[in-house]
């Protein structure tokens, strides 16, 4: 837990940093890929999973671990060996896992949020998921515990090998020569995100590309195609919890009102998107027919909306940064505590994005929350010790924060003139 706060207390900066350095630079070339609403959906994505991984919200069934000791053909000590055969093997796994993602209707719930966002950029990096609570897929991992590689070495190296991949989710960079042939570039995961019938679950790789050519999944970038980004059933909600669970709760319904056994209980292992026979006209859902016409989520929305969002992601970050910074000294149950008041402060704030009434519930939640926290504790979090008045700060943003989503809601934020303003 301390150690993977450490490790995001280093990222976080970098990451934000660089989107905002994408942002600015498309901006000024007349391309701006970076949307401010979709940008603050994907940060806030990439928050809610990370507190997700510090909480320890997951488990893994068979351990790397557990397989070292009890299958490895002999056993080595860390080194540049080790690291390189773990590094090979974390991709070999990592392309399987992720293909397998794509391919079953129950693991595409997982990682539909990182394709969800109708842009690619690189905050849609930070899309990642929140409601994968059981990793399944370790297995894969065999072949580094067989040549003894240490538990210790995949420990560091997965968290590297994730954050590798962040750089290449962005249309600035176009083909990059000779690397095409052996990295997976911008243009082979643009190719990936794409939901054109030419491009769709294609290019799996995630560092080499060559697992893709040994396996009959590569699709180079066409220049008469241009990429359209997105899923086929489009989220439609900037709230990474909806989109987390959006295809699962789907997959539950339809099972629910299958009317055999076999589609009840083969739905969660067909390919990605199948559904019982004449339920698109029973139950129909939206869906994308012509990729190069459909409507964007969200382009129509107040600026005033907008500014208060970024407001809100930036100060969010910040209570994340604190509790980062701070893990080690705060007891383990009141980690908790302080990632719930995360977690629905994340799901207000975006449902006042999606112009939301019920918004206002959440966030009357989240005051009561934190007010709540702050009598019990006397203080929020021994945060005075670092910042004076800190907590008076925060119980300052919290009162201002439900003022302003009150200020919404009663000013009817769906109407035109609103969305004008």
């Amino acid at each position: 837990m301390k150690e993977y706060a450490t490790v995001l207390l280093l990222a976080m900066p970098l990451f934000l940093v660089l989107i905002i350095i994408e942002k600015v630079y498309g901006y000024y070339k007349g391309e701006d890929t970076a949307p401010i609403m979709d940008s603050v959906s994907s940060i806030s994505s990439g928050i809610i999973n990370s507190l997700k991984d510090v909480l320890g919200l997951s488990v893994t069934l068979l351990s790397y671990e557990w397989m070292a000791t009890k299958i490895a053909l002999f056993h080595q000590d860390a080194s540049i060996l080790t690291y390189l055969i773990g590094f090979i093997v974390i991709d070999f796994y990592g392309y399987w896992s992720h293909r397998w993602s794509h391919q079953i209707n129950f693991f595409w719930n997982k990682h539909a949020i990182h394709h969800s966002s109708e842009e690619f950029n690189l905050s849609c990096a930070l899309r990642q998921s929140v409601s994968s609570f059981v990793n399944l897929f370790t297995f894969l991992l065999i072949p580094a515990a067989l040549l003894g590689v240490p538990a210790k070495v995949i420990a560091i190296t997965l968290p590297i090998h994730l954050f590798l991949q962040f750089w290449y989710h962005t249309k600035h960079i176009k083909k990059m020569g000779i690397l095409e042939q052996i990295l997976v570039t911008p243009s082979h995961h643009r190719v990936h995100h794409a939901i054109n019938p030419e491009y769709i679950d294609k290019n799996h790789s995630q560092i080499f590309i060559f697992w893709d050519k040994l396996f009959g999944t590569y699709q180079e970038e066409l220049d008469t195609v241009p990429p359209v980004f997105g899923i086929t059933r489009p989220a439609q909600t900037w709230n990474p919890f909806r989109i987390n669970f959006q295809h699962l709760w789907l997959l539950i319904c339809d099972a629910w009102r299958a009317e055999n056994w076999k589609d009840k209980l083969t739905i969660w292992f067909k390919p990605t998107g199948w559904r019982p026979e004449n339920f698109e006209e029973k139950y129909p859902v939206t869906k994308i027919s012509n990729v190069y016409s459909f409507d964007k989520y969200g382009t129509h929305y107040s600026k005033k909306l907008m500014y208060w969002s970024v407001v809100q992601l930036f100060v969010t970050l910040g209570l994340v940064s604190y509790l980062y910074l701070s893990i080690a000294r705060i007891d383990i149950q009141h980690v908790f505590v302080y990632g719930t008041f995360i977690f629905i402060s994340v799901y207000s704030y975006t449902e006042l994005m999606d112009t939301n009434n019920y918004s206002l519930f959440w966030e009357s939640i989240r005051f009561v929350f934190g007010i709540g926290i702050i009598t019990y504790f006397g203080n929020w979090f021994e945060i005075d010790t670092l910042i004076p008045f800190g907590t008076y700060l925060v119980m300052g943003y919290l009162t201002l924060s439900l003022i302003i989503n009150i200020y919404f809601v009663s000013s009817g934020f769906k109407s035109k003139k609103l969305a004008l303003t």
